[in-house]
């Protein structure tokens, strides 16, 4: 083991849920490494997630958008003059298969399934097997350069996160977080108008979060649950403020998507709820207080991809749709 690394790159370019997860990589680097310089590379407009960290030496993003391969070319002439000692590649994809390897990083690690897995001074697979959670997969790029356990992922909101939050406050409160990226990972919007309806007659209050795309989902949800204490954020506070809030919510309901892995990285308690996918792909809530909600039902079509569909491909959506609002009730 090398206790004299002086720079170290990790490379997680992938969706925001899999940066998140990505901070249990550099929680163990720096418990081992403390002295080093420590970077992270991050898709265009996630680089949010790590602002005021405490112990990143910087954040790089790459614009996969506008003009993808020059910035691509751009990115690896950054990273080749920063001479890094190692280069940890947590995303399985060529783009970022070829910044690792061509580096100049003394080390390179990655995932066998990386289509330059080839040039890695290490590669490891990548499998899904029953319990065994995405960070547990990524430590096995840095077991052998700390220990075989893996650190929690982590997020750090600074002051003026909680600041922005505290009018949010001033009683008991849940989040939901309603929507995804892809539509058969999301509850639909009437199982949430069912489950917001079965709180009445409490008071507790409701905040709705979500990006600014979600909105008006958000908007939906609330005129049709004509809950009196709720309101929609979606759009309305920053990654880091949406996990401060959620932090300290009474519980906090999710579908298999970024607010889950939010809650997981400040230790929030969630209810996340699956639908076309499964918690065996290695996704599941890791908070200390963590709840999985799925159906019953034993579905020969699911799961029926790792990311899911725009449509559930059978038409019925039974996987969503056979989820009994009721769990999600019992859970508060």
């Amino acid at each position: 083991m090398n206790k004299n690394y002086r720079k170290i790159l990790v490379i997680q370019t992938a969706f925001i849920g899999d940066v998140i997860l990505a901070t249990a990589v550099l929680e163990k680097l720096h418990s081992y490494y403390p002295n080093a310089e420590i970077y992270i590379l991050v898709k265009k407009g996630f680089e949010t997630l790590f602002t005021g960290h405490p112990f990143l030496k910087a954040t790089w993003t790459w614009e996969k958008g506008k003009h993808k391969y020059k910035n691509l070319w751009q990115t690896l002439q950054k990273i080749r003059a920063e001479h890094f000692d190692v280069v940890i590649n947590l995303h399985r994809f060529a783009s970022s298969g070829f910044l690792m390897a061509f580096s100049g990083a003394k080390e390179k690690y990655c995932f066998r399934k990386n289509p330059f897995w080839w040039l890695a001074s290490k590669s490891f697979p990548h499998k899904f097997r029953k319990n065994f959670h995405e960070i547990e997969r990524n430590h096995q790029l840095i077991a052998h350069l700390t220990d075989e356990k893996p650190a929690l992922p982590r997020l750090y909101p600074i002051a003026t996160d909680y600041q922005a939050i505290e009018p949010y406050l001033t009683s008991n409160y849940i989040c939901i977080a309603p929507a995804s990226v892809w539509a058969t990972k999301q509850f639909p919007a009437h199982k949430w108008v069912e489950f917001i309806k079965m709180l009445f007659p409490s008071e507790i209050n409701i905040y709705l979060l979500g990006a600014k795309q979600d909105s008006k989902l958000c908007e939906q949800i609330i005129t049709e649950s004509h809950y009196p204490f709720i309101q929609n954020l979606a759009g309305k506070l920053s990654l880091l403020q949406s996990a401060a809030l959620m932090k300290t919510a009474k519980m906090n309901y999710v579908n298999d998507s970024a607010p889950l892995h939010l809650a997981s990285a400040v230790n929030a308690p969630v209810c996340a709820i699956f639908c076309s996918t499964i918690p065996d792909f290695g996704f599941f809530p890791i908070s200390e207080k963590s709840y999985i909600v799925e159906t019953s039902q034993k579905l020969r079509c699911r799961p029926c991809g790792l990311h899911g569909y725009k449509a559930c491909p059978q038409e019925h959506f039974a996987c969503a749709e056979t989820i009994a609002v009721e769990k999600l009730v019992e859970i508060l």
